[in-house]
């Protein structure tokens, strides 16, 4: 495991340029309440016209009704790029259900082929996540050409158990899609109580010299005044062969867009996390 420095990494409100830019919102329970806002609606439209694939969290939407009036102004403003979807069915052991939603720009970006994780038997209490990752493998005209994305949003209870077992998937990818280009990115919960510093020999994920985390220990990724990591990049060691170097970093959007707090808040309790592809 290899952890990229903290230089070049503070949150910025710079827009990057022309780039193929990947991002990870954890957007807290996104459903119908903040797409009929207005005021959320259009900071979410503005944050994910800047990426070319953005994962979205925490989508509370069983009827994909907000998933498609996000679209529809996603689609609906000045931005000159269609943007498509693709999306999981709604996960989670209980009547709390939660979906990954990957939106993306057609005109850069195509969807390969995608899978459901299978962690084993739900019913029987032996599966291995909460929400298992809804992986995804997209085409587009960057230097790794094909690559999967493996997202995952964990339960903070089980973060260190969860963060585990994704080497599991990276596995399960590389089989299944026969590329050892493979991003995993989402909400880990990879920070302060809920993975102490004694845990982190315990995570295969961090130990394994072939995966590069973007994303460091020492980063916010909160809106609030908590200091903590929890949302993150990782690469395999193909997949970052395709990354700028020095791009990955938390992207700000309340300084960006020049939000106080507490409309920030309103969107979201978690800032993006986000990396440029070569």
């Amino acid at each position: 495991m290899k952890i990229i420095t903290t230089l070049g990494l503070l949150l910025v409100s710079v827009h990057l340029g022309h780039s193929f830019l990947i991002g990870a919102f954890n957007i807290k329970s996104f459903g119908d309440s903040k797409t009929s806002n207005a005021t959320l609606l259009d900071i979410i439209t503005n944050v994910v016209h800047r990426y070319d694939i953005v994962l979205i969290q925490e989508v509370r939407d069983s009827d994909l009704s907000a998933t498609n009036k996000l679209m529809q102004s996603v689609n609906g403003g000045s931005s000159p790029y269609e943007y498509q979807y693709i999306v999981s069915e709604p996960l989670g052991r209980s009547t709390y259900k939660e979906r990954y939603l990957f939106i993306y720009r057609h005109q850069s970006v195509s969807v390969v082929k995608s899978f459901q994780y299978d962690d084993g038997c739900e019913s029987c209490g032996t599966d291995t996540f909460n929400r298992e990752p809804f992986v995804v493998m997209f085409s587009s005209n960057t230097a790794v050409q094909e690559f999967a994305l493996i997202p995952q949003h964990t339960s903070p209870e089980v973060a260190v158990t969860e963060i585990d077992a994704l080497h599991d998937v990276v596995v399960d990818a590389r089989q299944r899609l026969n590329t050892n280009n493979i991003m995993l990115l989402g909400d880990f919960n990879a920070g302060c109580s809920y993975v102490s510093n004694s845990e982190w020999s315990k995570i295969r994920l961090r130990t394994d010299q072939s995966y590069t985390w973007l994303i460091p220990d020492s980063a916010d990724t909160t809106v609030t005044h908590t200091n903590c990591p929890y949302d993150r990049i990782v690469a395999t060691s193909d997949m970052m062969r395709g990354v700028s170097a020095g791009s990955a970093q938390v992207f700000d959007f309340m300084q960006a867009h020049g939000l106080s707090q507490s409309w920030a808040l309103a969107v979201s309790d978690h800032f993006p996390v986000e990396v440029k592809l070569l």
